[in-house]
């Protein structure tokens, strides 16, 4: 016997009510978090304050996330081409992140959030480095919603890892290259042991991958929304798993 929930819709002019599918929930959403700075331009405010808003986001996202019994969220916090920002606002993300990390781990701990990052930490500034280990050290042992923080992530730079990674084991003997398949690749990517995102959820409008998770969205659902990260409520991710219960993925396939 099937599980539902149902949600009321405000936005919509016939209030009708989203029923989510529990037992069809999906196991793996990834999030393009986009529309912070023009989130606080639209306000006059400084560009670091739309960062700001968006942690509170972050914080009522995974909330919701733990609640539907969703098992991965990825969230694209800062990616390889974000460097190209000005020094001033990469700084202030850089706080924003051991901010987040310092008050939220305690929380998320007794949620059984499991936080984790992708992407190449070594570039960050070393008490960014420290706080994500901790909080990885202090959650690693919980059994509910991974946390994954993409930082100086990007899709290609993790494929040229893995690459990179395969000829090294190559060279020293411990793979040949007619032993190369899908498995392989995927088990040498930041990914590795994470399946792939059923769903990718942009927000603000844009219709694009920005270099996110090139490899693991061959089969991924996508959604998209004009509404801006800090204003991206519990009720609009409701709304995109509705959408997303409501295809048809065939992969490639017949049903």
């Amino acid at each position: 016997m099937k599980n539902f929930l149902g949600f009321k819709n405000k936005k919509s002019k016939e209030n009708h009510e989203i029923t989510l599918d529990m037992q069809s929930i999906p196991k793996h959403i990834a999030i393009i978090m986009d529309g912070n700075g023009r989130w606080a331009k639209e306000k006059n405010l400084p560009r670091t304050l739309g960062h700001k808003a968006g942690v509170e986001t972050i914080r009522e996202i995974v909330k919701e996330s733990t609640r539907l019994g969703i098992k991965y969220l990825t969230v694209y916090a800062f990616s390889t081409e974000n460097w190209k920002r000005p020094a001033d606002e990469v700084n202030a993300l850089m706080k924003l992140l051991v901010e987040y990390l310092k008050k939220e781990v305690t929380e998320l701990n007794s949620q059984g959030v499991v936080v984790k990052h992708i992407g190449d930490i070594s570039k960050l500034p070393k008490i960014c480095q420290e706080e994500l280990n901790k909080a990885y050290e202090m959650t690693k042992n919980n059994n509910g919603l991974t946390l994954n923080l993409a930082l100086n992530y990007g899709g290609r730079n993790e494929i040229l890892h893995a690459i990179k990674n395969i000829s090294n084991e190559i060279k020293k003997g411990n793979l040949t290259y007619t032993e190369i398949d899908e498995k392989v690749i995927s088990k040498h990517l930041y990914t590795v042991n994470i399946p792939d995102p059923d769903i990718i959820i942009r927000t603000a409008g844009e219709q694009r991958l920005s270099n996110f998770l090139l490899w693991q969205c061959a089969y991924s659902e996508f959604w998209y929304t004009d509404t801006k990260w800090p204003d991206f409520k519990k009720t609009d991710l409701q709304k995109a798993i509705y959408d997303y219960q409501n295809r048809d993925r065939r992969y490639g396939g017949l049903k």
